[in-house]
């Protein structure tokens, strides 16, 4: 490829710059891993920024019967801390275009480690549960843009299946760790459950530093001219939300990763409570249980990438779909501990290869310059579900029991088989493929 793996972020800077601005897009060459030479380190700065991300995903339902004993609260009040990332992602998903038009990739890096560390500083102050909830809500909408930033960059990608797979196993790897060290220092070192946000204030410092270095360059001048050539800023912002809105995929995707991590959050945010409650763990085994369940995500994404990559995401996410349905009839209606842990390890598996695959879906299925509106809409709307599904189990689960976990997940699964199938196929999918080599 010689040295134009190495010009094309200068090519765009350089155009940016130029007295005389072109008229249209300059022509769209494909991003590699390694291509241009920074991408690797914005690539490992994007990876541990993921990686924070599943931590704050995962602490809630880890410290869930902690929090819920130190507040006095029942399974309806302390839900709410589920609900809270609802109002963040909702924002994030009419801002990310905004951001992404004025400010670039640099807006997303500096803005969403900065509202990280207002949460996590918050809340290892450990104040009264509504300003909790308020912290839940600025950890969400940090989430949401990054969540949408990094996922629709690397979905443009040559190997995006790969790629894309990483990015999201580290935030599984995460969402694996973030349990088991949080049940340990609560547990095993008799510390507060607020004591764990100290690793978390530290880890979103450390966030902000490299991504705001790795994205310096990445401003809204270089996102508008490797987007839409010589444009004016706003207008495009409005119309790229207005045509992403109007788009059908942009809804269908929408409804898939809504009910997607609906499942995923829900999961892991009650599975602690079902163990205790309803297999009779001890509190190390149920807090053991969300680790399995991430760890098997954290597999999945980084093993069954390139199954995905070599035999289509339609015919896979198929597969997925189908076994995950299998392993959660398991996991209701087989009454013992052990079983129940090996299949929530195993839902993770086949779980978490969804959310990345629909994602390069989703890129092939749209036009490149709606990618970032429609993909980031998308993403914060699933982000969404993530809240709102654990929130609606609260008062369920504080009617009837936390055994209702089973069936809401199972329903859940059924209505996102349902949206899969409805995918349109993609066309000249083939020669597409073979065109970016």
């Amino acid at each position: 490829m010689g040295s134009s793996d190495q010009v094309v972020e200068s090519r765009l800077e350089q155009t940016a710059a130029a007295d005389h601005e072109p008229t249209s897009p300059p022509p769209f060459e494909r991003e590699r891993w390694n291509r241009p030479k920074s991408n690797p380190f914005r690539l490992l700065a994007s990876f541990f920024s993921f990686f924070l991300s599943g931590m704050n995903d995962a602490v809630y339902g880890a410290l869930l019967p902690y929090i819920q004993s130190y507040y006095g609260l029942n399974y309806t009040n302390v839900s709410f801390i589920f609900l809270a990332p609802f109002g963040g992602y909702t924002v994030a998903a009419f801002t990310n275009a905004m951001i992404h038009a004025h400010f670039g990739q640099r807006g997303v890096a500096i803005v969403a480690p900065a509202l990280h560390i207002a949460d996590y500083v918050i809340t290892c102050l450990h104040p009264p549960f509504p300003v909790i909830v308020v912290a839940a809500f600025l950890g969400g909408l940090g989430n949401g843009l990054l969540d949408a930033a990094w996922s629709a960059w690397i979905g443009q990608m040559e190997k995006a299946n790969i790629v894309q797979g990483v990015l999201h196993s580290m935030y599984s790897v995460g969402a694996t760790i973030c349990p088991l060290i949080a049940t340990s220092m609560v547990t095993q070192l008799n510390m507060g459950w607020y004591e764990f946000f100290y690793l978390m204030v530290g880890a979103s410092v450390f966030e902000a530093v490299t991504l705001s270095l790795t994205f310096w360059k990445k401003t809204g001048i270089v996102y508008q001219q490797q987007t839409h050539g010589n444009s004016d800023t706003p207008t495009h912002e409005k119309t790229g939300n207005r045509r992403a809105l109007m788009n059908k995929i942009t809804w269908l995707c929408s409804s898939f990763f809504f009910f997607y991590l609906c499942i995923e959050v829900t999961m892991s945010g009650w599975v602690t409570s079902f163990m205790l409650n309803v297999r009779r763990a001890s509190p190390y085994e149920a807090g053991l249980s969300s680790t399995l369940f991430w760890a098997g995500q954290t597999v999945g994404r980084a093993f069954l990438g390139p199954v995905t990559e070599r035999y289509g995401e339609r015919l896979c996410v198929s597969i997925y779909l189908a076994l995950s349905i299998a392993l959660e009839l398991v996991f209701w209606l087989v009454p013992h501990f052990l079983a129940s842990a090996i299949a929530v390890a195993f839902l993770g598996l086949f779980l978490g290869p969804m959310f990345p695959s629909a994602t390069i879906m989703a890129a092939k299925l749209l036009p490149r310059h709606l990618h970032v509106s429609s993909l980031g809409f998308s993403i914060a709307i699933g982000g969404t579900g993530g809240a709102i599904g654990p929130f609606v189990v609260g008062p369920i689960a504080y009617a009837r029991g936390v055994w209702v976990l089973q069936p809401i997940v199972l329903t859940l699964l059924g209505i996102l088989a349902v949206l899969w199938l409805v995918f349109p196929r993609i066309k000249n999918e083939e020669s597409d493929n073979t065109s970016t080599r």
